[in-house]
């Protein structure tokens, strides 16, 4: 997916085996491009349903937008705004599923709006909010909304700037602190039902029959092992997200007008500061009335997002300076003592939405409906992904699959997604969830791991900690923490590369154990990854230390703290 687009082959493909990885492929019912939350939640429901499916990707899972987000399940609340009841109605609905196949990754969050006079947004028009997205959400399982005096307010979230306050409401929504796992989880069980999953294989080309339209599959690069491969496939479902526009025929051309036209969002992650607040804030900015959030998250605070116009190098986005001065200032305006600098940042990140193209208006009107594009006839047998948001990633999924279900001429198989599990969810010893919680905690407790390392293990992995546990079980070298200051174990790295389709560090720490979202990012943490996987996974130390190297490279653009103190930069 890099570069100026795909070269479209043309010419009649014959059905013959190809060979992956030592393993004998037949001709898949759906090739899957795009492995991020969207794909890989395709990839799952495709075969749950039994369908044969192949899900490419040119990074790691989940390594693009699915990265970038906010990190939120949530209606979204200021859709009614713009009178998207729908999609406010499909949210609600999709978080609570969430909730129930999810347990471990998905949690109820409180979420505070402060209201101060001059704002857009004043009490009435804030509690008719409030009551529409209850009603709207009737079925949920989170608490009501309330609305709070100054005192109320002030008690609950005592950082507050007083000055103007004429009250709050409090509200639920969910979070996901590591949508990355999510995404993961999802290939997983995809995996796991028979599909098979590629990352690291950029599509170079469709593949054309003799009528030139007709799309029979792909020829993919595998980018860490070498080779062009053939994958032929009855549907080919484009999932590239903000790069959707780069595999389709024509890109670039003055008479096709791009079909995403994303926006861009950063965020900036600060350890607690002063009057950091309990609960979430969902603030209105002053300066353009944008609502934008203060998250609890992992320890630190995420405080985002902007909403700019991109038009950009995808491959290498980052947060403006502008962007970064923008979040610091709004916060210090709403909590008078946070004192926050440049200085203060920890990192950032920053992503493109891969919204629907408009050629003018608002950045905050553009629907994040997500449309399945059928490019027949022009293209017979290719379908796009347009739009669409982390919290809806399930039902987009459910959409996409019916539509390959009917290209394909297939019985319609029901949709099992919405309360099918994810694997960190599976039960199979007759408890439920929090007994299932409580006694890994218990079987933690019988070894040297301290207790934050079972809840931590726990809450990344759920019920599949337990494989954890059982390499950790080989070797005490692998019970302990990977460097002091961590309550990761090294035993997670062997799980990350042997069991979860990681092939880099940058894999193991960024998307698998989800070190590499903490104050350090990852450095220091690099190296101790490294030894384990010399020491556990076969890696020499030449590789070590070139994929440290490499790690470090790579989260430069979240222009992070930790690489600015002399010696730990990239090289």
């Amino acid at each position: 997916m890099d570069g100026d687009g795909p070269v479209i082959d043309t010419g009649q493909y014959e059905p013959t085996d190809r060979r992956f990885g030592g393993r004998v492929a037949d001709a898949y019912d759906l090739i899957v491009i795009g492995a991020g939350i969207n794909g890989a939640g395709i990839a799952r429901d495709a075969a749950l349903r039994g369908l044969s499916t192949l899900l490419l990707d040119q990074g790691d899972l989940a390594s693009g937008t699915t990265s970038w987000s906010s990190r939120l399940i949530h209606g979204g609340l200021r859709y009614l705004e713009y009178r998207e009841v729908g999609l406010v109605r499909e949210s609600l609905r999709e978080r609570e599923r969430l909730l129930k196949i999810a347990p471990h990754l998905v949690h109820p969050l409180p979420l505070m709006i402060p209201i101060y006079e001059g704002d857009r947004r004043g009490p009435l028009l804030i509690r008719a909010g409030m009551i529409a997205y209850d009603v709207l959400s009737f079925d949920k399982s989170l608490p009501r909304h309330a609305m709070y005096s100054v005192g109320e307010a002030l008690k609950r979230a005592p950082g507050l700037r007083r000055e103007g306050l004429r009250g709050a409401a409090v509200y639920y929504d969910a979070q996901v602190p590591f949508a990355e796992r999510l995404a993961v989880e999802n290939a997983l069980d995809a995996r796991d039902h028979g599909a098979e999953v590629r990352t690291y294989c950029r599509v170079d080309r469709l593949l054309l029959g003799e009528d030139g339209r007709t799309v029979r599959g792909v020829t993919f690069t595998d980018l860490q092992g070498g080779g062009t491969h053939e994958a032929r496939g009855e549907v080919t479902i484009n999932v590239a997200g903000p790069w959707v526009d780069r595999l389709l025929p024509g890109h670039g051309g003055a008479d096709r007008a791009p079909m995403v036209g994303g926006t861009k969002g950063s965020h900036i992650v600060v350890g607690p500061f002063p009057g950091a607040p309990r609960d979430a804030l969902y603030v209105e900015a002053k300066r353009d009335g944008r609502p934008y959030f203060v998250i609890p998250w992992n320890g630190l605070y995420l405080i985002g997002t902007t909403d700019v116009r991109f038009t950009g190098d995808l491959d290498r986005i980052v947060a403006g300076e502008d962007e970064i001065a923008y979040l610091i200032e709004e916060t210090n305006r709403v909590i008078a003592g946070a004192d926050l600098t440049r200085d203060s940042v920890l990192y950032t990140y920053a992503g493109v939405r891969p919204l629907p193209y408009m050629a003018d208006g608002s950045e905050g009107a553009i629907t994040r409906r997500h449309v399945v594009r059928d490019h027949a006839p022009d293209f017979d047998g290719l379908l796009s992904v347009i739009g669409g948001k982390l919290t809806t990633y399930r039902n987009l999924a459910e959409h996409a699959v019916d539509a390959v279900v009917a290209r394909l001429g297939r019985a319609v198989v029901p949709c099992t997604t919405a309360i099918e599990p994810l694997p960190g969810a599976k039960l199979d010893d007759g408890h439920d969830f929090e007994q299932s919680r409580q006694g890994f905690v218990a079987r933690i407790g019988r070894t040297n791991a301290t207790p934050a390392a079972a809840t931590r293990l726990f809450e990344i992995y759920g019920v599949r900690a337990r494989g954890v546990m059982d390499i950790a079980d080989s070797d005490v070298y692998l019970l302990q923490p990977l460097v002091p200051t961590t309550d990761a174990i090294r035993a997670e790295v062997v799980f990350a590369l042997r069991e979860e389709m990681a092939r880099t560090l940058a894999d193991v720490l960024l998307r698998r154990t989800m070190t590499g979202l903490g104050p350090e990012t990852g450095v220091g943490i690099d190296v101790a990854a490294a030894e384990v996987a010399v020491r556990y996974c076969g890696w020499d130390e030449e590789r070590a230390r070139d994929e440290v190297r490499a790690y470090r490279d790579h989260i430069t653009r979240f222009t992070p703290r930790s690489l600015a103190s002399a010696g730990l930069a990239a090289g």
